[in-house]
């Protein structure tokens, strides 16, 4: 849950305008376990920064600190004193809304594991902060349409897993597609690329890459075909984000994580009210990519193609579904 913003926003109004000169202008406000917090501005500039400050963690120089649309993050001694902190700092042409946003909700994750050590908190910390980079990337508007239909198939293949008896901290990792994987989920040696689609009259899915579904890179590779119906019966994409959190509770460093993957998806909480369609799963059809399957790579197309994006039509793929129990099996993690 994301900490009132209140105290930041005044702390920072307070700071404003109060040096032609400059440095670092603060406000302590309340820590968040051992991690001590500061609202701040930084002159000249005159824009907000959340400080943070963990006392028993030095962070390595080679650390690459993350660094998105709207905001920075650096490494900064403000008081003169020789201890580090760590600034996240609205950029000029940065929402002020929604960096007030991305405080409240940092913070409010570390509030959450305010019991754990340093080190931990400084994890919980930076993870947080990357899944806003990938968050922003996209966006920060919330899901298209078509976006929002993908991320409920991957969700749905995600609690297929869990279901099916993998661990869930395994399944959760494994989604990688938030971060931009190559596929959706990396699992084991293999992986599963999802599809899904509303459509009742074939089953189109658009492939990214010649890599995508080259099964020499990553083996055995699967991909699975989601059909949803939009019906009034069935589950708005929040609750589809419900349904994975019920699988996980008991387990704050998989929900933290899983809820990080979230935002890096372009998912955000604050948005729900803007996904009211509603969806029910009529089928999961997964098929192994092997040889017959239909696809391009680079040891399929003529020389001299280096990149390309198509679409295949996955109810034109002979060859029966395969069963979750066979595929987890055949990942080897079941």
């Amino acid at each position: 849950m994301a900490r009132p913003t209140d105290e930041f926003v005044l702390a920072w109004e307070s700071l404003a305008g109060k040096s032609t000169g400059d440095g670092w202008r603060s406000i302590p406000v309340a820590r968040a376990g051992a991690c001590h917090l500061m609202a701040a501005r930084r002159f000249p500039g005159n824009v907000e920064s959340l400080l943070a400050h963990f006392p028993s963690v030095k962070i390595p120089v080679a650390e690459k600190l993350p660094e998105g649309r709207g905001f920075n993050i650096e490494r900064v001694v403000p008081h003169g004193d020789g201890k580090a902190w760590l600034a996240l700092t609205r950029s000029d042409s940065g929402s002020v809304e929604l960096f007030v946003a991305m405080v409240g909700d940092v913070v409010g994750v570390l509030d959450i594991e305010a019991d754990s050590g340093d080190e931990r908190l400084l994890k919980i910390f930076l993870g947080r902060v990357r899944a806003w980079q990938e968050f922003m990337r996209r966006g920060a508007q919330g899901l298209e349409p078509e976006a929002e239909i993908g991320l409920i198939g991957e969700l749905s293949f995600l609690a297929c897993m869990i279901e099916a008896g993998i661990p869930a901290s395994l399944a959760v990792e494994s989604w990688v597609g938030p971060l931009d994987g190559l596929q959706d989920f990396e699992v084991g040696t293999g992986a599963v690329e999802v599809k899904a689609t509303v459509s009742s009259g074939g089953f189109p899915a658009k492939i990214g890459s010649l890599e995508q579904l080259d099964d020499s890179i990553r083996q055995p590779l699967f991909i699975a075909g989601v059909r949803l119906s939009q019906t009034e019966s069935g589950q708005n994409l929040p609750e589809f984000v419900s349904r994975i959190r019920l699988l996980l509770i008991g387990d704050t460093g998989v929900e933290q994580l899983f809820s990080d993957r979230l935002l890096a998806a372009g998912y955000f909480d604050a948005h729900v009210d803007r996904y009211p369609r509603r969806f029910s799963l009529a089928v999961m059809r997964i098929i192994e990519v092997r040889d017959g399957f239909p696809r391009l790579t680079h040891a399929t197309v003529p020389m001299g193609i280096r990149r390309a994006k198509y679409e295949i039509d996955l109810d034109k793929i002979l060859g029966a579904s395969l069963g979750p129990e066979t595929v987890f099996k055949k990942l080897g993690v079941l």
